[in-house]
C-alpha cells in the first residue's frame, strides 16, 4: 500500500483544490482521496455542454486533468506543488449523463515526475459508462507561491 509522503497531503490538496476557480465554476467537487488516488464529481450542467447537448470535451479533460494532478500531489513531498507537463485523452463515448466522475490514479511517482492515468465516467441512474481516458505526466515544482 502506498503511503502519503506528507502527513498534511489531504488537507493541502483540499485547500489547493478549493482555490481553483475553474473547478468551482464547473461544480466539480472532491469525493474521495487516498494516497495516489483522487475522485472528483460534477453534475451535468448545460452551460458546459457542446452543440449536441453532451458535456464538452474541454470540461471532461479539465476534470480528468485535475483528478490526475491531485492524485500525483498526494504523493509529493511537503515543499512541492503540482503542475501538468503533458496529457493525452481518448474519448470513447459521448459524455452524456446526469453526473460525471473523474478518477485519477498514480502509476509511478518520482521526486520530479509522476505518471498518472485518469478516467471520466458518465453516471445516469444505475448506468456508468467510461466516456474518456487520460494518461498524464505531472511535475513537482518547488518555490511557487500558492
Amino acid at each position: 500500500m502506498t503511503e502519503f509522503r506528507n502527513p498534511d497531503a489531504v488537507a493541502r490538496m483540499r485547500a489547493d483544490f478549493a482555490r481553483q476557480g475553474a473547478m468551482s465554476a464547473m461544480g466539480i467537487t472532491v469525493t474521495d482521496v487516498a494516497p495516489g488516488w483522487v475522485v472528483l464529481e460534477m453534475p451535468f450542467n448545460a452551460d458546459f455542454s457542446q452543440h449536441h447537448g453532451f458535456m464538452h470535451a474541454g470540461v471532461i479533460t479539465s476534470g480528468m486533468d485535475s483528478a490526475c494532478g491531485f492524485a500525483a500531489f498526494t504523493l509529493m513531498e511537503a515543499d512541492a506543488e503540482v503542475l501538468t507537463v503533458e496529457f493525452k485523452c481518448n474519448f470513447m463515448a459521448p459524455a452524456k449523463g446526469a453526473q460525471f466522475r473523474f478518477e485519477g490514479e498514480v502509476v509511478k511517482s518520482g521526486r520530479t515526475l509522476t505518471f498518472t492515468e485518469g478516467r471520466a465516467i458518465a453516471l445516469d441512474g444505475d448506468a456508468a459508462v467510461t466516456v474518456a481516458t487520460m494518461t498524464a505526466t505531472m511535475m513537482a515544482v518547488r518555490g511557487l507561491k500558492p
